[in-house]
């Protein structure tokens, strides 16, 4: 049995073996209710002669009935499969880049659009994508009239492309059609699964299950690209370990099977280094002596203590880390493979310190090396880094609740009062104690709030009446004040201010804002000269648009003489790289203040998180832009 589209079959798999209601379904297929029923209605006509319908339940959803057991059986051992015809516009650009990277031909558009049931306008739209894809691997696509278009490039670009594109699309499901179906040879990825296992177990060679998913979708683009006759040329690898030389040639052997074809030199020393490139290390830092990945580690770790305040040189965990990834890395990094990290989004948003700190230090050792390290690469260094700087530095940082406690019972009732708030709420700081006739002739109370033995007037701050012995209630009342985020909102008090607010709402160019600002922060005593260079080449590195219209540029290190942000709206928008920023905020951080710096950090995230930059543009002055900032950051 054949589906007449992929959506029946889609719909077929779903409720295989669980019962989902029609909303559910019309979620997870992007459709209506009502085409849902028709698409049930299509699918049972189907299923009639098989001994099986769709039932709805009510209150529960549809779910499989099996009136015939053995004509059933017989239906899904046949593997009922979808028409190959891609839906979405995501879709078509994946099996567009499986058909260039595949075929040995020319392809028409039009060829291509009747047997997809889309017009030739839709596809070429998609071409768009198709061909940036293409570029980054240095792959062209020329015309040639009457034939149509044919790609052109190495075989190893092709091979990296079609090897990442496959192993992006097997990261969102495994049972991906190009990845099952289309683009490998039948039966071959399977086949390797047991291969690969088997051949690294003997070698003791260990990968992650990324590592070794890579690996396979390679062998089984080069076990496709060699039986169709396009073998490597040219290759010559350094020396690698003697496990790994005698991994790749046995798998280079099992590939030759597959292929029916012999493998050359050149196969077996790319394969060297794929098996390099992703291996996990297992051996004792001391043991690794490559001088540029020891050289490395340790200007990075240089760098961020003589530029950031930070000293992890000691962090004996960290150096090893670093060493290890790094070890490997390199070997990824000379011979240009590219390696994906699906985390890089959410570690520049959920890290972004350790993420500057990190390209900052990697960018400066870019001038002494002839290697290009990746953003995917920057990515894996960060987490290693963040999670040193957890280790040794309270780089949460978090303003604490700030008390003053009001009692007239004495010292020792006093000290009693502390301890039980310390043992209930160890972060509350409790910076006076004051007796009532002190606190009533206070004019005001800068800390948080009070906590009072007896009944006093409150001076635009909370007051708890607490018993000598709190009860569970009066605790409670404490905790509620406790437990409130006051240091983002500390933050924007303390860092944000009109005097460093403006809207803009005329044209300009990225420069010439950078040089509008610093030159008021460099009269105002704020940065010195060389900071508007420094701000401009962290530009120059990797652009600093956090996302969503937000952009965060600042200086390489922390070069301020005191902390401020200075907010820039532009409702009309600021070209950013290949981007447009509406809402920026210019950082200016002194090493004063570096152990405040993450919370900074967090004020931003936050706002991308609140998907708060068209409110934010909408404001019309500082106090406007203030009070929606305090609504945001409240809220988390």
């Amino acid at each position: 049995m054949r589906f007449p589209n992929q959506r029946l079959a889609q719909l077929f798999d779903m409720l295989q073996n669980e019962t989902l209601p029609q909303d559910e379904l019309a979620q997870r297929l992007a459709v209506s209710t009502r085409t849902v029923r028709a698409d049930i209605t299509a699918l049972n006509a189907l299923l009639a002669q098989h001994g099986a319908q769709f039932i709805l339940s009510r209150g529960n959803g549809y779910q499989l009935k099996i009136d015939d057991p053995a004509r059933y059986q017989t239906l899904k051992t046949a593997q009922p499969r979808a028409l190959r015809i891609p839906r979405s516009g995501q879709e078509r650009v994946h099996y567009l880049m499986v058909r260039f990277l595949t075929s040995a031909f020319s392809l028409k558009l039009e060829d291509l659009a009747d047997e997809w049931f889309v017009s030739r306008a839709t596809l070429q739209n998609d071409m768009a994508e198709v061909r940036e894809w293409l570029q980054r691997y240095h792959l062209t696509l020329e015309t040639r009239p009457r034939h149509g278009m044919k790609l052109f490039g190495s075989e190893m670009a092709i091979r990296a492309c079609l090897t990442d594109l496959l192993w992006k699309l097997a990261q969102q499901d495994s049972l991906n059609p190009p990845v099952t179906e289309v683009a490998l040879n039948a039966g071959v990825p399977e086949q390797l699964v047991t291969l690969l296992d088997t051949c690294f177990t003997r070698h003791h060679i260990r990968l992650t299950d990324e590592g070794e998913l890579f690996l396979r979708l390679y062998c089984a683009v080069a076990v496709r690209r060699i039986s169709e006759g396009y073998p490597l040329h040219d290759f010559a690898a350094e020396d690698v370990e003697e496990k790994v030389r005698e991994a790749a040639r046995d798998i280079a052997m099992a590939l030759a099977q597959l292929a029916g074809k012999p493998l050359a030199a050149p196969e077996e020393n790319w394969l060297r280094v794929h098996i390099a490139a992703r291996q996990v290390q297992d051996i004792a830092p001391s043991a690794i002596n490559a001088d540029d990945d020891e050289a490395l580690a340790n200007y990075i770790l240089r760098y961020i203590n003589t530029h950031y305040n930070y000293n992890l040189l000691n962090d004996a965990q960290l150096h090893a880390d670093l060493l290890t990834h790094i070890k490997t890395m390199i070997t990824r990094v000379r011979y240009q493979i590219m390696i994906p990290n699906p985390l890089l989004e959410n570690i520049k948003q959920h890290y972004p310190m350790a993420w500057d700190m990190t390209l900052a230090a990697v960018s400066s050792w870019g001038k002494y090396t002839p290697y290009a390290i990746s953003e995917n690469e920057i990515g894996f260094l960060v987490l290693h880094i963040g999670v040193g700087l957890e280790r040794h530095y309270n780089i949460g940082y978090q303003r604490q609740p700030r008390v003053v406690l009001v009692c007239d019972a004495g010292n020792a009732m006093v000290r009693m009062i502390e301890a039980v708030l310390t043992r209930k709420y160890p972060q509350i700081d409790v910076t006076r104690t004051l007796t009532l006739r002190d606190y009533e002739q206070s004019e005001g109370i800068s800390e948080d709030f009070v906590i009072a033995t007896a009944r006093v007037s409150e001076k635009d701050k909370p007051v708890v009446i607490i018993s000598p012995f709190p009860t569970d209630y009066q605790l409670e009342q404490i905790g509620k004040l406790v437990l409130v985020d006051r240091t983002r909102p500390w933050m924007l008090n303390k860092y944000f201010d009109a005097a460093h607010f403006t809207i803009i709402n005329h044209p300009v160019d990225q420069q010439t804002l950078f040089k509008t600002l610093c030159d008021q922060l460099q009269n105002e005593g704020f940065v010195d000269a060389e900071f508007l260079d420094s701000v401009t080449e962290r530009e120059a590195i990797v652009s600093t648009m956090l996302g969503d219209g937000i952009a965060l540029p600042h200086a390489l290190g922390l070069l301020a003489k005191k902390t401020v942000v200075y907010t820039v709206l532009a409702p009309q928008g600021i070209t950013w790289g290949d981007e447009t920023a509406h809402v920026i905020f210019l950082l200016a951080i002194s090493k004063r203040e570096y152990e405040e710096a993450m919370a900074i950090y967090d004020i931003f995230v936050t706002f991308l998180r609140e998907r708060a930059m068209s409110r934010l543009c909408a404001c019309s002055d500082f106090s406007a832009f203030k009070t929606l900032a305090m609504e945001c950051v409240s809220r988390f």
